[in-house]
């Protein structure tokens, strides 16, 4: 079973070539563009790893 990573960034550039390296490395990705999204997925399911971009829109300080 391979190790499931959630990718919580903003911007969607960094974020898909991230999902892509991960993936072709064997890994399991879902990703999140803003926190709330993030959480959410957070509240579904657990994972091995998270990618996180400090400063994320639709959350506060």
């Amino acid at each position: 079973m391979s190790k499931k990573i959630l990718i919580i960034e903003d911007e969607k550039t960094l974020a898909r070539a991230l999902e892509l390296t991960l993936t072709h490395a064997g890994f399991t990705t879902k990703l999140a563009f803003n926190g709330i999204d993030g959480i959410k997925l957070l509240d579904e399911e657990p994972y091995d790893l998270i990618l996180l971009d400090l400063i994320m829109p639709k959350m506060e300080p």
